[in-house]
């Protein structure tokens, strides 16, 4: 009768936003962790099930890198939503402005029926809140772009901090004795 080897496991289950997903399968694989399922999340993401040996050799220090892994992988992720927080802050407040704007145009032309001067009033002020809904488009724009040129020189040493930290983990993983 032959002897079948018995190798324990720890599982993990993750939930990544879906851009996310092959970072997150890249940086788990590199600490010995194996994807045996993808499965959908709610709201967009994915729900990343790994396996990994339990007795798989320099575990605490791969441990110790998957932490500081994890978060440089969060440290990367907030700064690339930091781009466009205050952009979309100012749109919404902005277009809120320009939404009343609109608003009291037509509120004025309607509600102060026969009268010439409230219509003309009215339908320039209607203008008005139209070209404000548009400049805020731009103005958003601007306001990104120029927040991202600010925060690139951060996100990619943060990148490059993830990147060295994951290559740490592989070769950690394929060393033999410490």
């Amino acid at each position: 009768m032959q002897e079948k080897d018995f190798i324990g496991y720890e599982y993990k289950t993750v939930s990544v936003k879906a851009k996310d997903r092959t970072k997150a399968t890249d940086m788990y694989e590199a600490f010995g962790w194996e994807i045996t399922n993808a499965a959908p999340a709610p709201f967009g993401g994915a729900a990343l099930s790994m396996k990994r040996d339990r007795h798989i050799r320099h575990k605490q220090e791969l441990n110790k890198l998957q932490r500081r892994a994890e978060d440089a992988f969060a440290s990367v992720n907030e700064l690339e939503r930091a781009k466009t927080l205050g952009a979309r802050i100012f749109a919404c407040i902005f277009g809120c402005f320009a939404a009343l704007v609109l608003g009291g145009g037509m509120s004025l032309t309607m509600c102060i029926q026969d009268s010439i001067p409230a219509m003309a009033g009215g339908i320039v002020l209607g203008i008005i809140g139209i070209a404000l809904c548009i400049v805020n488009y731009f103005l958003y724009q601007k306001i990104a772009a120029r927040k991202s040129a600010a925060l690139l020189s951060l996100i990619d040493e943060a990148e490059e901090e993830f990147a060295n930290i994951l290559e740490q983990g592989n070769e950690l993983l394929h060393t033999e004795l410490i």
